[in-house]
């Protein structure tokens, strides 16, 4: 029995402006996600509008496009692009469509014939228009394969740039702004034409009668957010949806302050004044369209539509004034001008900002006595090098004496009425009255407080004046009707890094001193957190297996820890092999997954009771005797890598690992020809992630996969599982993965699922202990150093990895110092951590580094023939 068809909407139905970003438009579930989404708002009874942000990465290859020299590397360049899309094509299981044909065919024609015809940056702004055009013809496609009618809307016949005084052409072309007053002729045409439509944030059409006109331009950063709101008042919309990856703005950065609490609604002023200030989820340039049609925008989670989100419409007057967030800008460059023949000099500040339009720099904050002026300088909307400032500099300091401050951090209090609520701002301003506060300014719209202080104070300050609004009642936490829930509430509430409840900051502290007496540097790791680490991944109903992967920490304890846990094990070499049989149990799993090693790897290998794994086609090109009538698993790159820095992001083409998918068949021809099964599909995108939606994702395309092989029994998801080391960073919610992880097997149930985590079991359980040798002044900067460097711990310097480290000789003292901890190698990347703010150490303090259980001992070297670190157990 067929469903009804819905009666075609009137044609005054109201409007729905829904967008979409980057990750939200880049892989099948998500895209699944994005159809039940839009459906729901159809069934509203209204039109939607989608406005799609080009795939994750898309964009930024086509700006690298864009600077290639050599027609070879464009069309290059052009044809990965094109297959990301064939990729999402193959998964959504579409044929190729008309739309997305042209656009490719447009993309390919103009990466062959360069920027010659066009102009440079006209061509640039054509060829980066075409993320969008073909991320929206592919939406347009899938959502009406899958019984949702959608039509394809250019959006440059929709959207006018407007010429700006003081234009150049880069602007004109690259972040250009719309004419949005409400246009009821293009809400009636669209009415006749369709009742779902797909079109792309990012780009406009320019206008002019000359023959530049209708060239293709671009909004500029944060422009799909922008295109959004265009269309919301371009159609009067019902209000116009921001879909995300958090459930919409905050009190303040969650990442730094956990419990920082929703916020339910926000008139347009106070939302723009807390993105303009800090707020990374909104762009500040697409609430100016709304406010005077009064379309609503709502921000929510792409990936929990079912949280209430963000309401930005008309100002609310039936609530008291309150501060409603607190936000941070880092990045701060201030310019102070004095001249004390200023005082009522008449033009004097004409000729000061004179400069600053001529080095085409935009002035933020401005604060003024009789004989000095300061303006803040925002990196957001400059270009802020040291020849620029330099430049800007010199030619001030023909009118004025000139003191450039940098870096700064600018703290602001949003909130309406904030002049009424100083007298709750006590305790808040004591604090500032402990820093070195270079400007204060207060708005004359009302609505904000800004500090400018130094910018390294500000992580650890935020979360406390968090804490101190909160206690005032300055930020009225107890308005439900403005407040929602915590992030912490809404996001599982998992411990932060460097809290309290860390194994050395309690009753372990004196046995770790005295472990430091007997010698240093020397590494401790604490049985008991490995196996509440191991105990917290056994929570994972939908895991079948969980093989610990071995190069994380090889400690012969460990690995006998983790066996009586029931854990398998992950190998990468015969030296790991090795190390695991002499320490486990024979009836404990292996897994063999190495990376370009010789053949007698595999030989070695394949005489254990491991499981091999390949990753390439070579091994069975070339060696497929070897593995002849053999059950392997095969590694693939499913064409993305993930991870806080490049060097532990072990996907995609700029990675060494995994076979492409586009060349499974090759090696499925192969393994028939030796005799060899496909047993497992494996896939390991990269390190240190905390979005429990990836391994779902990873799961599915792996299922996928699976499905066309035949003859595969489980499905390895890799590791990768992130451990929060930043302050105010969440912790890796184990409900949400195991409910993503049994979406995704309730599809595909004849599946085994295997993961192989290691930095998760053994990162926080381990710690690095260090003696203070010296200290050093250069400049600014205090050097703090240690008996140990990049020899012992190599993360910091191989990619940047952060490490909290602590004076545990004067664990309770204040930190009143801001030190760059360095040790004694003869590197200029032997540094553990900058600008950390620690007591005053004096030598033979004993210092502490932690989360160092994982990819330290490990990674260590005699570097200088330093002696190595050695290690102790604590059960």
């Amino acid at each position: 029995m067929s469903l009804p068809t819905p009666a075609p909407l009137p044609a005054n139905a109201p409007w729905i402006v829904m967008k979409f970003g980057g990750t939200s438009v880049a892989t099948l579930p998500r895209w699944q996600n994005i159809r039940e989404l839009v459906a729901s708002r159809h069934a509203e009874g209204a039109r939607v509008l989608v406005v799609v942000s080009a795939l994750t990465g898309v964009t930024d290859a086509l700006k690298q496009l864009c600077v290639e020299g050599e027609r070879g590397r464009r069309n290059d360049a052009a044809r990965a692009i094109a297959q990301r899309h064939y990729e999402l094509l193959e998964h959504m299981q579409l044929a190729l469509p008309d739309t997305l044909g042209a656009r490719l065919g447009d993309l390919a024609g103009l990466a062959d014939a360069g920027a010659a015809a066009l102009g440079e940056l006209a061509w640039q702004a054509q060829v980066q228009a075409h993320g969008e055009l073909m991320s929206s013809a592919l939406g347009a496609a899938f959502l009406s394969h899958s019984g949702l009618p959608t039509e394809w809307l250019d959006a440059r016949d929709c959207l006018t740039a407007v010429a700006l005084p003081n234009q150049n052409e880069r602007t004109r072309l690259l972040s250009s702004m719309v004419d949005s007053r409400p246009d009821p002729q293009l809400a009636a045409r669209l009415a006749g034409q369709g009742e779902v439509f797909i079109t792309q944030g990012f780009i406009a059409r320019e206008a002019g009668s000359d023959a530049r006109a209708g060239r293709t331009v671009l909004l500029g950063r944060g422009g799909s957010d922008t295109s959004a709101a265009y269309f919301g008042a371009l159609l009067k919309a019902q209000r116009v949806e921001i879909w995300t990856d958090v459930a919409g703005m905050f009190t303040a950065n969650p990442r730094q302050v956990p419990g920082a609490r929703l916020l339910q609604r926000l008139d347009y002023e106070e939302a723009q004044e807390i993105a303009s200030t800090g707020a990374k989820v909104l762009h500040p340039r697409c609430l100016q369209p709304l406010r005077e049609p009064r379309v609503p925008l709502l921000i929510k989670d792409t990936n929990r539509p079912e949280l209430e989100g963000t309401v930005i419409g008309p100002e609310v007057r039936a609530h008291a004034p309150s501060v409603k967030a607190i936000s941070a800008r880092k990045g701060i460059t201030l310019v102070s001008m004095e001249s004390v023949g200023m005082w009522q000099q008449v033009g004097f500040l004409a000729d000061v900002f004179t400069h600053f339009k001529q080095h085409g720099l935009s002035v933020d904050l401005i604060g003024s006595a009789e004989t000095n002026v300061t303006v803040s300088l925002d990196p957001t909307e400059n270009l802020l090098d040291s020849d620029a400032i330099a430049a800007l500099a010199t030619d001030l300091a023909k009118v004025c004496r000139v003191k450039v401050i940098a870096p700064c951090a600018a703290i602001t209090l949003v909130g309406r009425g904030m002049r009424s609520m100083l007298h709750t701002l006590s305790g808040v301003l004591a604090e500032f009255g402990q820093l070195r506060v270079h400007m204060i300014s207060q708005s004359s719209n009302n609505l904000n407080l800004t500090f400018v202080v130094d910018e390294e104070v500000v992580d650890a300050l935020l979360p406390h004046l968090h804490e101190l609004l909160i206690t005032a009642g300055a930020l009225r936490t107890d308005d439900s009707d403005l407040f929602g829930p915590s992030w912490q509430t809404l996001y599982g509430g998992g411990e932060t890094a460097g809290a309290a409840t860390a194994w050395w900051r309690g009753a372990q502290r004196p046995a770790l001193l005295e472990l430091a007496r007997e010698a240093t540097p020397r590494y401790v790791y604490h049985l008991p957190t490995v196996r509440q680490q191991a105990h917290a991944l056994k929570t994972l109903a939908a895991v079948d297996r969980l093989h610990y992967a071995v190069k994380a920490n090889t400690h012969p304890a460990i690995l006998a820890a983790l066996a009586a846990e029931g854990f398998g094990f992950e190998c990468v070499s015969p030296g790991e092999l090795k190390a695991v049989m002499a320490a486990v149990p024979e009836s404990a799993p292996l897994l063999f997954t190495p990376n370009f090693a010789p053949r007698e790897d595999y030989a070695r290998a394949l005489g254990t009771r491991a499981t091999v794994s390949l990753d390439s086609l070579y091994p069975l090109e070339h060696w497929g005797e070897l593995f002849r009538d053999r059950e392997i698993v095969l590694r693939v790159d499913l064409g993305r890598g993930l991870g806080h820095h490049e060097k532990v992001r072990t996907g995609g083409s700029g990675s060494k690992f995994g076979l492409p998918v586009d060349q499974l068949d090759a090696f499925l021809r192969l393994a028939d020809a030796h005799g060899v099964s496909v047993r497992g599909l494996h896939a390991h995108l990269g390190s240190g992630i905390l979005d429990e939606a990836h391994w779902g994702e990873v799961y599915a395309q792996l299922a996928s996969l699976a499905e066309r092989i035949g003859s595969v029994g489980f499905i390895d998801i890799g590791g990768g599982l992130g451990v929060p080391s930043h302050p105010g960073e969440a912790a890796l919610d184990m409900v949400a993965l195991d409910r993503v992880l049994r979406e995704v097997k309730a599809a595909y149930p004849h599946y085994q699922l295997w993961m192989e985590p290691g930095r998760y079991l053994v990162a926080d359980a381990g710690v690095l202990l260090a003696r203070v040798t010296q200290q050093k002044g250069k400049g600014a900067l205090r050097y703090l150093g240690l008996d140990t460097g990049m020899n012992s711990l190599i993360r910091p310097a191989l990619y940047d990895a952060w490490h909290e480290i602590v004076n545990l000789s004067r664990f309770d003292e204040p930190a009143t110092g801001l030190f760059q901890i360095v040790g004694p190698i003869c590197e200029s990347g032997d540094v553990l951590g900058t600008d950390r703010r620690l007591p005053e150490a004096q030598e033979g303090d004993v210092m502490l580094i932690a989360q160092v259980g994982a990819y330290g001992k490990v990674m260590s070297s005699r570097y200088n023939l330093r002696d190595e670190a050695d290690e102790v157990i604590i059960d």
